[in-house]
């Protein structure tokens, strides 16, 4: 019996809108709860500090959206009219998603890239470019524990594929990345180009 495979269960970053004032709200912030749960995939509270912050920021940036879904329709606009109110704990929150969305995106980009590297050493590859300069000595010491309990690639593509053939799993996660990379990019280019903070 086979479910599912993880990617056709959630909302993919490939169909986020993204047009000329900015990447959509409402479904980048569905998009994102999708990517928590794959944090449940990886078993036994990996990395349980990433995904509660990631948590915590698609609140923050949901509190923002739903007081003023007019003028933040898209992230663009929701750091822009934040930033003309004065109040600008959504943009703070989206800094913080941003961040942990690439930690993820560039670790599940490094085991696509390397078949033969072991989940483990993605992520701490992923933690070393995006995170750890981040952080202070105390939270790097529980990201390397948290880096060595990833469980092994092949238990890892079992749990996310749930029966379906690797090759698809591979195609859906390769577009799924895609678009993933695409909105962290562009988001960290918009961010830091405009001086509202840095990813």
């Amino acid at each position: 019996m086979s479910s599912r495979p993880y990617f056709e269960t959630v909302k993919s970053f490939a169909d986020v809108p993204i047009t000329i004032n900015g990447v959509e709200t409402s479904v980048f912030l569905e998009a994102s709860e999708g990517l928590v749960q794959l944090f449940d995939l990886l078993g036994s509270g990996v990395f349980g500090f990433v995904q509660s912050d990631i948590k915590g920021n698609i609140r923050g940036v949901r509190a923002r959206y739903q007081a003023d879904s007019l003028h933040c329709s898209t992230l663009e606009n929701l750091v822009r009219s934040e930033r003309s109110s004065g109040d600008q704990h959504g943009t703070g929150c989206l800094i913080r998603l941003t961040r942990g969305l690439t930690f993820l995106c560039r670790a599940l980009q490094h085991m696509q890239n390397d078949p033969s590297m072991e989940l483990h050493a993605c992520f701490k590859r992923s933690y070393d470019e995006v995170l750890r300069h981040h952080h202070t000595f105390f939270v790097r010491s529980l990201a390397a524990v948290a880096v060595r309990a990833a469980p092994y690639r092949r238990d890892f593509y079992t749990r996310i594929s749930q029966g379906a053939p690797v090759e698809k799993l591979d195609e859906e996660l390769a577009r799924w990345l895609s678009g993933l990379d695409v909105i962290v990019m562009r988001l960290k280019g918009f961010i830091e180009g405009e001086g509202y903070g840095r990813i």
